[in-house]
């Protein structure tokens, strides 16, 4: 049987029944600001242990006392060293709660079942390639100097729920490029100085950034990078809740507390810098509510995304642009106030099949939305917007956008077409207002009447004397299908160059008319 090194101190051969017995082993007093770990409470031997001390019992550490299970339970101690366990296998199970580390943790490319470090204050940790069965837990840890998780694969969720999370000397506060979590992965009411990375990611179940703050570092205006991230179900940059969190009694720091009531406070999440999602594919939705404080040339990027739902609600409009470039999203859930202004939103190719405003969202402010575009006139846009809206049965609207694109294509043509697009607005529409074309027929008719009243026209045959209606002559001419009987006269000079004009404005507008109504018969 494996025996105590002489070398420990008390404290550790303690430790060491414990990690046998399977016990935790708890060296807190009681008093908050004492066993604070982030606190200035001065720790002495009593709470004391080495790193190379963890380091033996859990890469070779006893065997189990009969009937029990050894693993590595710690409370309110402080690690003194650096803990290297790199590249080992940690087999038994790790929980530290109120902990300190005066230095850095190395669990690269480790092994392990499951390491809970929770409430612990751990200068950095280096976990590149580790590979977990189970969880890893860090839910309100702080670490100061940054986390690593490059390629690490977390068998089931990664929890970092109200961790501090400070920046190395490149701006990167959480490098965790390439990993890969079997189901969850919870960073809710986290507080990152630095870019948070995950490109590349795969995350079986959520992401939930729930209240998250992040906040960039000069040298890297990036707080969140998540471009070609996989995520199995919901991505969540959304509020959460204070009363969940605050009335929790968790230990691990998941926030499942008390249902907070719906109109309770709520801490926004909120994101100082870029924000990349591009090129990231969402399998359940893409749900963004939060505020995006962005400088001058920074940006929401939303580029190439793929999400059977994406609702944009945000309550303060983003102060930079956000991009929806080649987006391709089922139902756009979203509101009028939520989207940037100033030519801050990129639509290109921006694909989406149903409009579903958590708001009343007006086809005129549609259109706005539309118009206020951060690129020049782009017909594929308006056909887009056109085709959700009559997919949701709003023939009308979906017309009102088609009128809208015409008239934006107007002011990019040369000046005789403009000019020609202009009488064409006036007139009729462009054929989406039939009936400014009836009316027009009525003016042309009552002018027309008015002008044939005082200026009677001769007889075709001079022989033959007529009735003479200059009503009926009118209508006549207007109405090229229509013969009402009255082409026994004769105009000449001016009244020849009327009547011609008339019969013209008669085809143009009373065949747009007619066509504007078929139209709404049948609709109806």
């Amino acid at each position: 049987m494996q025996s105590v090194p002489d070398d420990w101190t008390d404290t550790e051969r303690e430790l060491w029944e414990a990690f046998r017995q399977g016990n935790v082993f708890d060296r807190r007093f009681g008093d908050a600001d004492t066993d604070d770990p982030f606190g200035d409470a001065v720790w002495g031997p009593e709470r004391t242990v080495r790193a190379e001390v963890l380091a033996h019992l859990l890469l070779a550490g006893p065997e189990a006392v009969p009937g029990r299970v050894a693993s590595l339970r710690m409370n309110g101690l402080l690690v003194t060293g650096p803990l290297n366990l790199a590249g080992g296998r940690i087999a038994h199970y790790v929980e530290l709660y109120s902990c300190r580390f005066d230095h850095k943790l190395l669990v690269s490319e480790a092994e392990a079942s499951t390491l809970r470090l929770v409430d612990c204050l751990i200068p950095r940790l280096e976990a590149s390639r580790l590979t977990t069965t189970g969880d890893l837990h860090l839910a309100r840890s702080r670490v100061p100097e940054g986390i690593r998780l490059t390629d690490a694969k977390i068998g089931t969720d990664l929890l970092l729920n109200l961790a501090k999370v400070g920046g190395d000397r490149y701006g990167r506060a959480i490098s965790a490029d390439g990993i890969t979590i079997h189901q969850d992965f919870e960073a809710e009411r986290i507080e990152v100085d630095g870019e948070l990375s995950i490109r590349t990611a795969r995350i079986g179940g959520r992401l939930s950034l729930r209240g998250a703050q992040l906040r960039a570092a000069p040298q890297n205006r990036t707080c969140l990078n998540a471009v070609r991230v996989t995520v199995g179900h919901t991505v969540y940059l959304t509020s959460s809740a204070d009363g969940g969190w605050f009335g929790s009694r968790s230990y691990y720091g998941s926030g499942y507390g008390e249902t907070a009531p719906p109109d309770g406070p709520i801490t926004p999440f909120r994101a100082y810098g870029r924000v990349r999602l591009s090129d990231s594919r969402f399998e359940g939705a893409c749900l963004i509510s939060g505020e995006f404080h962005l400088e001058e040339g920074d940006e929401l990027s939303l580029r190439r995304i793929h999400t059977p739902e994406l609702r944009f609600t945000c309550r303060k409009r983003p102060t930079g642009t956000v991009s929806l470039s080649r987006a391709r999203v089922g139902d756009l859930v979203d509101t009028p106030t939520a989207w940037p202004r100033g030519r801050h939103l990129g639509l290109t190719g921006f694909v989406y099949e149903v409009l579903r405003p958590a708001e009343m969202f007006t086809v005129q402010e549609r259109i706005a939305w539309l118009e206020g575009s951060s690129v020049e006139f782009q017909p594929e846009s308006y056909e887009q917007l056109a085709a959700a809206l009559r997919r949701d049965g709003a023939d009308d609207d979906a017309r009102e956008v088609l009128y809208a694109k015409q008239r934006r294509r107007r002011s990019t043509l040369s000046l005789p077409a403009r000019v020609w697009g202009l009488v064409q607005d006036v007139t009729v529409g462009y054929g989406f207002r039939p009936g400014r074309a009836g009316l027009w027929l009525l003016l042309a008719w009552a002018l027309g009447s008015l002008w044939f009243n005082a200026h009677p026209l001769e007889p075709l045959k001079a022989d033959e004397r007529p009735h003479w209606n200059p009503v009926l002559y009118t209508l006549n001419e207007l109405l090229p299908i229509v013969d009402l009987n009255q082409g026994a006269w004769n105009p000449g000079g001016i009244d020849q160059w009327l009547s011609a004009g008339l019969v013209v404005v008669g085809w143009l507008l009373a065949s747009t008319f007619v066509t504007g109504a078929t139209r709404m018969l049948q609709r109806g």
